[in-house]
């Protein structure tokens, strides 16, 4: 991030041996009584800012390859990725990419990643500091939410941003920006919601950063993260490690805690398995032979979190699930839907008497939790006709919107009144157009 301890003025490229982790030290050599910087530091300062005239400047292009990153085509000058990256030098070596205009070589991002994502912005970022040696602030499109009252210091997009430069760093073989990164990262394990660590710890595991994985494993084992969730978002190794953590601290804290009923879980596990097949019909077997009920198995906030929407509409059809209803961790249906952000979900939710004024434990409405998840990029983002429509400003504004209509709800949603084929239809052609404000006025 822009106020990251480290300089943006920093250098990498260079023999000098006050070269470290990535920054030059700012060497000065006197002359008389007041110092200078050496010759050296000018000279490389220079040279920065020459080759970063290739990278801003599109009156000289001289690049000699592109690279495809989020459908957008990124020059590229091989000589000078071969010189900075390994894994650019055997890139080039090994594989010629196909060839487009004028037989400029073309590389796919999501062909040289074996896992994680790379996104347009953060890559530029990658690339300036290869060409230049300087880390450049984030882009505040994409690295903050569009939360009115957020500082923007641990929320999901700034984590996610960071995250994204972290698998460029380690895929594309930089050291140097690995240990900044990764400094960045233990600094928002502290400060972020629990949920947001997951993203932080997967790309630990995957760049084998040892200290940051410890530190997220134990960070995520104190927290009341279902073992559900931790099961969909981490690879096995890691659950493993958060299991023996919490069993421990369970014995250390009350060795007297009766243990789970194993069969109780089973019975449970196998109606969120039915969910995950689209077998509704199932479902309403189990729940007679097991005698669960769908609110003991938390079903519907199963569907809403991992399910299709057609799923979620069938559950809600049986009439057997409280659609206001709080899991273990506080979280009602509507909050686990925004968190998705599927504004199908959202909207069935909200006709079935869902209250968007329902707060969780620690004060957040779904149209903030939305609002924390949600990138100025996107939530801006225009929809041309044809084209999918915004989805992150669609969910945004519908629970605005109901907010609006209904700031103190009672028992009963105001939406609710409103016929759920109505507003199913109004969604679509939401959909359809891309336009919010032509379905949903500003009152």
């Amino acid at each position: 991030m822009a106020n990251s301890s480290e300089p943006s003025s920093s250098l990498s490229f260079t023999s000098s041996s006050h070269v470290s982790n990535g920054s030059i030290s700012h060497n000065f050599s006197s002359f008389g009584s007041e110092s200078v910087p050496s010759l050296e530091v000018i000279s490389l300062s220079k040279l920065s800012s020459n080759l970063e005239q290739l990278l801003v400047d599109s009156g000289c292009d001289y690049s000699d390859a592109d690279i495809i990153v989020e459908g957008i085509s990124v020059g590229v000058h091989r000589c000078i990725l071969a010189s900075r990256s390994s894994f650019f030098c055997d890139l080039f070596k090994q594989k010629k990419g196909s060839s487009g205009k004028e037989s400029r070589p073309k590389y796919c991002m999501s062909d040289l990643l074996p896992y994680g994502d790379v996104g347009y912005e953060a890559f530029l970022v990658f690339l300036s500091y290869v060409y230049t040696g300087k880390l450049k602030p984030s882009p505040m499109e994409v690295s903050t939410c569009v939360h009115n009252v957020c500082a923007h210091d641990a929320c999901r997009p700034a984590i996610n941003f960071v995250v994204e430069l972290m698998y460029a760093s380690s895929i594309f073989q930089m050291p140097d920006l690995v240990s900044i990164f990764q400094r960045r990262l233990l600094n928002f394990v502290g400060k972020a919601l629990a949920d947001d660590v997951i993203p932080i710890l997967v790309v630990a595991f995957h760049c084998q950063l040892s200290q940051l994985i410890a530190q997220c494993i134990e960070r995520v084992a104190r927290s009341d993260i279902d073992s559900i969730s931790l099961e969909k978002g981490l690879p096995d190794e890691v659950i493993e490690k958060i299991k023996i953590l919490r069993r421990n601290s369970q014995q250390d804290s009350d060795p007297n805690m009766p243990a789970v009923d194993p069969l109780h879980e089973k019975r449970i596990r196998r109606i969120h398995k039915a969910l995950d097949s689209d077998d509704v019909e199932l479902v309403k077997l189990l729940l007679k032979e097991s005698a669960i009920t769908l609110d003991e198995a938390n079903a519907l906030h199963y569907a809403a979190a991992y399910c299709d929407p057609k799923v979620v509409t069938e559950v809600l059809g049986l009439g057997l699930a409280d659609v206001n209803l709080r899991n273990s961790r506080g979280y009602t249906v509507l909050h686990i839907a925004v968190m998705r952000k599927e504004p199908s979900i959202i909207v069935l939710l909200l006709t079935k008497g869902a209250r968007a004024s329902e707060l969780t434990s620690d004060g957040q409405s779904a149209v903030s939790i939305c609002r924390r998840l949600t990138r100025p990029k996107d939530y801006h983002s225009k929809t041309e006709q044809g084209q999918e429509a915004n989805k992150d400003r669609i969910c945004i504004d519908v629970l605005e919107r109901e907010m609006r209509r209904n700031p103190m709800a009672g028992v009963t949603s105001i939406s609710s009144q409103i016929m759920p084929d109505d507003l199913h239809m109004k969604l679509l052609n939401l959909e359809n157009r891309g336009n919010i404000s032509k379905t949903f006025p500003i009152d």
